[in-house]
């Protein structure tokens, strides 16, 4: 039950952090809506949230607002479906048909259960007495409309797996496996509902099954969910942890051209606050630094040339430009004027930034070296 619940709220977190920045937008409200109330359900339905809840509202009242949060649940799922449909307006008018539904449904099994005595409806699932005509129709009902909505879910969900491109096609089909399993095991509950209403006992060890099934089932419906949103995040992380590597492989060469070149180094846009917090970020120090050392090369390569060499373009080495770097640094420090125009220098590991980036490193680790 804990590591459900902290699957719940890890995604619940996911989606208010993505409803925040888009909260125009409704089928990432409906998902957002989905996982709160099934987030708010659990702790309801442990046993010392039930019995605060019965303690304050009266006996049975925790089990019947879990059962309505479920209800919910499942109907914001079919809602997010419904808003992402095509026909956005065909969506909106069948999840106001869908909403009718479902109130219908909450207040069904909210007259069943306050319609009988309370210590009648104390029992949970697997102890309640079925015989008696609103209780097997509270657990009923409540089952049916949650087959129904995650089969549907379970439908839309296949269908758009099977359009979709991994990595999104692979979080699709964990979300579609997780609704169909829930959609079976409330498809079994509602058979053992009938079952047990007609006095006849059913296996406890086949009703822990179908408790474990829906457990799972919920665990793979929120990694679906969350699947996509947190590759994305670990491919970001991954990008961060190599600029910030990065920046700091190159600061043997940007020390040595920051301090001949100084006004090569940028500055914030502004002195406010804002801007330079920006500024201090691990994307925008390490895109800076390569801008500045590009810079800072193109600078000093008067100074790299021998004696004589009249090339163009220069193209040696990582080790023997970190070499020829410190001497025009020396020559530098000296007041030694240039001695002829800047040429570009060749990218030896070819011509994209990514190699770009690698020429910079390999020689800033060739100074460091040398160091």
């Amino acid at each position: 039950m804990e590591l459900l619940l902290l699957g719940l709220l890890a995604a619940l977190v996911w989606k208010l952090y993505q409803w925040k920045r888009s909260p125009h937008d409704p089928p990432l409200r409906s998902v957002t809506l989905c996982l709160l109330c099934a987030a708010l359900s659990y702790p309801v339905a442990m046993p010392g949230g039930a019995s605060g809840v019965d303690t304050v509202a009266g006996h049975g009242t925790a089990k019947l607002i879990q059962n309505v949060l479920l209800l919910l649940t499942v109907y914001f799922l079919m809602c997010f479906y419904l808003y992402s449909a095509a026909d956005e307006e065909a969506g909106r008018r069948r999840a106001r048909r869908e909403a009718v539904l479902v109130v219908v449904v909450a207040v069904a099994i909210t007259v069943a259960a306050v319609s009988v005595p309370h210590e009648v409806f104390a029992g949970s699932f697997s102890t309640a007495d079925m015989t008696i005509f609103q209780i097997a129709f509270f657990y009923g009902g409540a089952g049916l409309y949650l087959m129904y909505a995650l089969g549907m879910a379970f439908r839309w969900t296949r269908r758009y797996a099977r359009m979709s491109r991994r990595p999104h096609s692979t979080g699709l089909w964990m979300t579609a496996v997780g609704l169909g399993a829930m959609a079976v095991a409330c498809a079994i509950r509602a058979v053992i509902v009938a079952v047990r209403s007609a006095d006849v006992d059913v296996p406890h060890p086949l009703m822990a099954a179908v408790a474990f099934l829906l457990v799972a089932s919920i665990l793979l419906f929120a990694a679906g969910v969350t699947y996509s949103g947190a590759r994305a995040r670990i491919s970001s992380l991954r990008l961060w942890l190599q600029h910030r590597r990065d920046h700091r492989r190159l600061s043997p060469l940007w020390e040595l051209l920051a301090e001949a070149y100084p006004d090569n180094v940028l500055r914030p846009a502004s002195s406010a606050a804002l801007d330079r917090w920006r500024a201090r970020g691990v994307h925008r120090r390490y895109h800076r630094r390569i801008v500045e050392c590009r810079d800072g090369l193109v600078d000093i390569s008067p100074y790299l040339l021998d004696e004589g060499d009249d090339s163009t373009v220069l193209n040696i080495d990582s080790a023997e430009l970190a070499a020829r770097l410190r001497r025009a640094s020396a020559r530098i420090e000296k007041g030694v004027p240039a001695p002829r125009r800047a040429v570009p220098l060749a990218m030896a590991l070819g011509s994209d930034r990514e190699s770009d980036v690698k020429q910079l490193i390999a020689v800033s680790d060739e100074l460091r070296a040398a160091a």
